[in-house]
């Protein structure tokens, strides 16, 4: 997926994990929490702890709820979210740069590991993850139900008008009338074995070269809400889903790869400090796309910061006092 797999950036980051890739600075938290329902006792207390994320909108809030609630529980946290790509965040968790953040199942299953086909049940792929990832040195926690993977949407109007619910309706529709089904979508979803090609094989679909537009990411959502194409490509937990009331076609057949959240520490530093693990596990519970979609659309629709949204909605939650 567009942020998730960029390849070119181990190219720039490689694996010295130069300063361009964002590792080699970092602040520290200063934000004044103390513990709610997690950290009690503060059982991080002495702990250094460093937290990276990716640089997208959903990332730097995941990272900066993990960052909030360590601090809470009494570390010294410093904040190295941000990083271009997944390759830089990736090998500093490898290496030890930095100790915690979210990342995805199917990133890690795919691109990390070199597999080529995912695992449809999200337990069955988060297990296979775990286990496979122990010799790199990087221990997986449990999963959040949050998944964000690809999907189609289209606007209430055209829901209305067409009735699709999921991902076959769509292919029964493009073959019932292929006027109706136009889509737009990223130059990448369009090549990508795991987007357009592999998803138009799964459901039986043909659709002619002039019903596919290709654009960028931001104008595929306005596009859809306009209906000037009945259908988008879009990211299940992306807040302008909701803010554009878009209607999400369900992938019934499960052709798209899982991409569940869920807390990716470097093993050395979970065995000095076990505690992250009972801090940050009952935040990852209440992490799911409904969640995602509303603390997303706070940064990319309201235009508030990544890290207030988090830390306002670790202080609503409960999980965290100021």
């Amino acid at each position: 997926m567009r942020y998730r797999v960029r390849v070119a950036a181990a190219a720039v980051c490689g694996l010295s994990l130069l300063a361009g890739c964002g590792l080699t600075s970092g602040s520290p938290l200063v934000d004044d929490v103390r513990p709610g329902t997690v950290g009690r006792g503060e059982p991080l207390a002495g702990a250094k702890i460093t937290v990276t994320s990716k640089e997208f909108t959903e990332q730097l809030v995941l990272g900066a709820i993990m960052g909030i609630a360590f601090k809470a529980a009494g570390a010294d946290v410093l904040d190295r979210t941000g990083i271009q790509g997944s390759i830089g965040a990736r090998e500093a968790i490898k290496n030890g740069d930095a100790d915690a953040m979210y990342e995805y199942t199917g990133t890690a299953w795919i691109t990390y590991l070199g597999h080529s086909d995912p695992i449809p049940d999200p337990q069955q792929q988060w297990t296979a993850v775990r286990d496979a990832d122990r010799k790199n040195g990087v221990t997986w926690l449990p999963k959040a139900s949050l998944n964000n993977t690809y999907a189609l949407a289209m606007n209430r109007a055209n829901f209305k008008k067409y009735g699709t619910r999921t991902l076959s309706d769509v292919a029964a529709l493009a073959k019932k009338d292929p006027k109706a089904v136009t889509l737009c979508v990223e130059s990448e979803f369009a090549n990508r074995a795991d987007g357009l090609p592999g998803m138009q094989k799964k459901y039986g679909m043909k659709l002619p070269a002039g019903n596919i537009t290709q654009m960028d990411t931001g104008i595929i959502y306005t596009q859809a809400a306009k209906g000037s194409c009945t259908f988008g490509e879009v990211f299940t937990t992306d807040g302008r889903i909701k803010a554009m009331n878009l209607t999400v076609m369900d992938d019934d057949k499960k052709f798209f790869p899982n991409y569940n959240a869920a807390p990716s520490i470097n093993t050395k530093a979970l065995k000095k400090y076990p505690k992250m693990a009972e801090v940050i596990e009952p935040i990852t519970k209440k992490l799911d796309n409904t969640v995602a979609q509303e603390l997303n659309a706070k940064v990319d629709v309201d235009g508030q910061d990544p890290h207030d949204v988090a830390k306002d909605w670790l202080v609503e939650e409960g999980f965290v006092k100021e």
